[in-house]
């Protein structure tokens, strides 16, 4: 079965459109939501970046049936573990069977806040991995302690628990990521369509368990302004690994995008107000082994984006979502 989902960006959108996004996802016939969970955005052009978590409480009691996630939340740095379980619990209650605790390793953008130096890559995902134990052995309920390398957690005990805990969901933007998450996690999330990580998932684990995909589009009237509003509202689009995950300040990403040519910027975004590309996007997601696709419209023309998705694509994937 195919379910598909909607992108809360907190770095495009306030607390309150955040919340309405929300409820007209679930209102058009979208599956799930993931919101973001940054301390800053990219670009120092993007106007927001609400605390994620304090939004997750709002639109819990804002929908009725859609799932909601975090897209991805770093458990090791900027938060502690013992936090992240508490807040996933809370979440958990709010909404119950329908959250979903999206972790990642975070980006030096959001994480260097705490003053803690910047781990390489192996390390982060080593903190990674220590931190979803921890969340584990604080979701057995009772009193607990976890004493690792990274982490210290000294007799703490979650009273809030929900019935039923919310699966974990590792991102993965390269082949150990992806075998941390099928190791250790009830599921994965990527940001390309990569055959090979859902292979490298699956030997590790991670076979039968949920695979996430997120796909950005920018729906417009036409090509050209759509390339137009990602180049102004999401430029970030265009930068990669290891960028991405080591530039510390949002300047430092304007000062890269000054350099890229414009169609660098929007190669790997759908454009425009065809069908088909939209629909194919997805398509090869399905193709490559995901199961969850879910959608990021760049730019403030949310509304519009949802009438057409609503008219013009969700309407493709209705029997294998109905399977």
């Amino acid at each position: 079965m195919i379910e598909l989902g909607y992108a809360l960006l907190s770095e495009e959108f306030s607390p309150a459109e955040l919340i309405s996004f929300a409820q007209t996802a679930e209102a058009v016939g979208f599956d799930f939501a993931m919101i973001s969970d940054h301390f800053h955005p990219w670009t120092e052009s993007q106007p927001h970046s609400p605390f994620a978590w304090t939004v997750i409480g709002a639109i819990s009691q804002a929908i009725k049936r859609l799932r909601l996630g975090t897209g991805v939340t770093c458990p090791s740095m900027r938060y502690s573990p013992a936090l992240i379980a508490q807040a996933a619990a809370t979440a958990s209650v709010m909404m119950p069977g329908r959250f979903i605790l999206g972790l990642g390793s975070g980006e030096n953008l959001n994480e260097h806040i705490t003053g803690l130096h910047w781990p390489a890559a192996a390390q982060r995902l080593d903190m990674l991995e220590e931190a979803i134990g921890a969340i584990r052995t604080l979701w057995r309920g009772g009193w607990q302690s976890h004493f690792g390398k990274y982490f210290a957690i000294e007799r703490a005990k979650i009273s809030t628990m929900p019935t039923r805990l919310p699966p974990i969901m590792v991102a993965a933007a390269k082949p150990r990521a992806a075998r941390l998450a099928g190791r250790v996690a009830d599921g994965l999330i990527c940001t390309a369509p990569e055959a090979d990580l859902i292979k490298e998932f699956e030997k590790s684990g991670g076979k039968g368990k949920p695979r996430y995909g997120q796909i950005t589009v920018c729906y417009a009237q036409s090509e050209n302004e759509a390339a137009s509003t990602v180049r102004k509202h999401w430029p970030n689009a265009g930068i990669g690994l290891p960028l991405m995950a080591d530039l510390p300040l949002p300047n430092h990403f304007d000062n890269v995008i000054e350099l890229m040519q414009p169609e660098k910027i929007t190669e790997d975004v759908i454009l425009g107000p065809e069908p088909r590309k939209h629909i194919d996007a997805i398509k090869q997601f399905v193709d490559a082994g995901f199961d969850h696709i879910y959608v990021h419209q760049a730019g403030p023309n949310q509304q519009d984006f949802f009438r057409f998705f609503a008219d013009k694509v969700l309407p493709s994937f209705t029997s294998s979502r109905a399977a």
